[in-house]
C-alpha cells in the first residue's frame, strides 16, 4: 500500500517521505524545520510524537492545545494561521491520493489549504483507505467520533462510535476539506509512517 499511495501522491504534486517509525519521522521533521514560525493543527498524532516540545527548542511554535484559556487559544490559532510552516495530520487519506480533513473550528482545514510556505501532513498507516469513499467514511465514522469522545463533546457519535449527521451544538464536524491535488504556490509534503498514529 505504501508504494502505491506514494506514487499516486507524487503524481498529484506532493513530496512524499516514508518512515518505519514515528520516532524516525519526528527526527526527520526536527532536522527539516529550523528557525521558522510553525503552526500546529489539532492532532493526536503530533502530540504523541512529541513534536511541539522538540520543535519549540529551535522554532517559534503556535498550538492551541497548549492552553485551556479561550483568549490564549484564539491567539495561538491566529498565529498558527500565518506561520511559515504548518503541521497537521489527516482524518483520512485515500490510496488514490485524496486527503480528507473534518474540522469544528475550521482553523485546521483553512491552514491546510492556504497561507503557508510549506504544509506537512503527518500520517499513520491507520489513516489510509483504498479510495475516496472509504477515506471519507473513515473520517466521518472513525476519526470524528473518537475525537468527539476525546474532547468530551455531547454528541451522538461520541456515544455510538459512528456519525449521525447530528444537529448537536457540540458537533465537531462543521467543515470538510478534500484535497484532490496539491494546492498551488505552496510546498506540501506528506510524511507517511508505517505505524498506527492518532485517530
Amino acid at each position: 500500500m505504501f508504494a502505491q499511495i506514494k506514487k499516486n501522491l507524487e503524481k498529484l504534486g506532493y513530496k512524499v517521505t516514508v518512515f518505519k517509525t514515528a520516532n524516525d519521522a519526528a527526527k526527520y521533521l526536527n532536522a527539516e524545520i529550523d528557525g521558522k514560525t510553525v503552526g500546529f493543527g489539532g492532532s493526536v498524532t503530533l502530540e504523541d510524537m512529541g513534536l511541539y516540545d522538540t520543535l519549540s527548542k529551535h522554532n517559534e511554535v503556535y498550538w492551541h492545545h497548549i492552553t485551556k484559556d479561550p483568549a490564549e487559544k484564539e491567539f495561538q490559532r491566529k498565529n498558527a494561521a500565518v506561520a511559515d510552516v504548518y503541521l497537521s495530520s489527516v482524518n483520512g487519506i485515500a490510496e488514490t491520493g485524496e486527503i480528507i480533513n473534518i474540522d469544528g473550528t475550521g482553523n485546521r482545514v483553512a491552514s491546510t489549504i492556504y497561507g503557508h510556505k510549506k504544509v506537512y501532513f503527518v500520517v499513520g498507516k491507520n489513516k489510509m483507505a483504498p479510495d475516496y469513499d472509504s477515506a471519507l467514511w473513515r473520517a466521518r465514522n472513525i476519526a470524528s467520533p473518537m475525537n468527539a469522545k476525546r474532547l468530551n463533546r455531547k454528541t451522538p457519535c461520541a456515544v455510538s462510535g459512528h456519525c449521525h449527521d447530528c444537529n448537536s451544538p457540540d458537533r465537531i464536524c462543521c467543515s470538510l476539506n478534500v484535497l484532490w491535488f496539491k494546492p498551488l504556490y505552496s510546498e506540501y509534503e506528506v510524511v507517511l509512517i508505517e505505524e498506527d498514529m492518532g485517530y
